[in-house]
């Protein structure tokens, strides 16, 4: 049987949360709304909901906290870069037996959105991705919690992605499930975010 999975969102590191809205609202037309903190992680985001995936711009906000996990210190490593892909994650058939496969430690997160509801999920992989960001991590959504994806609609959604890396360790990593991606040669990274629009595509490339 093929491994089921789906791309939930892509990261990109920003140093600041507002320029990096306003940026790629007036050169890519891609409007953000608001996310909120990430409690014991020391950082924050802003999210370009794409239906049944989203991009979440990512930012430092606390650095003290932020060094203390490896979350926040993935984003403080490449908050001095320009708006870049940072890296991905899945949602997994089950994110239990995907970690149970790999050897990874699942970790609980939640935040508050502006509304006041609380956001729940659980992560897996996230030190592994950091490591090498042409893996993604896991990601399993808590029930009722609701998907930023689908939090307006843009008519903006994404078709694929351009890794760098190697194929068959990302075909290992994810247990054979067949994704939206290209990986090619090289570095380990997320090199190209590819989303289509009703008459247009737009390209987010790292560099």
């Amino acid at each position: 049987m093929i491994a089921r999975a789906e791309i939930d969102h892509v990261l990109l590191a920003a140093f600041d949360l507002d320029v990096a809205s306003h940026e790629l609202e007036m050169r890519r037309g891609l409007a953000t709304v608001a996310g909120g903190r990430h409690p014991g992680w020391g950082t924050a985001n802003r999210i370009v909901p794409l239906g049944d995936a989203y991009l979440e711009l990512v930012a430092i906000a606390d650095e003290a906290e932020a060094r203390c996990t490896a979350f926040g210190r993935w984003v403080l490593a490449r908050r001095a870069s320009p708006l870049v892909p940072l890296g991905w994650a899945v949602r997994p058939a089950s994110l239990d037996e995907d970690a149970a496969r790999l050897g990874l430690a699942v970790h609980d997160g939640a935040r508050e959105r502006p509304d006041g509801s609380l956001l729940r999920w659980r992560l897996a992989g996230v030190e592994e991705a950091a490591a090498e960001p042409c893996l993604p991590f896991f990601i399993e959504w808590a029930p009722g919690s609701a998907f930023p994806g689908a939090a307006a609609e843009s008519g903006v959604r994404l078709e694929h992605l351009v890794l760098g890396g190697d194929e068959e360790r990302l075909t290992g990593w994810l247990g054979g499930a067949r994704l939206p991606v290209e990986v090619q040669p090289g570095a380990p990274a997320v090199k190209a975010i590819v989303l289509r629009g009703d008459s247009r595509e737009i390209v987010l490339r790292q560099g």
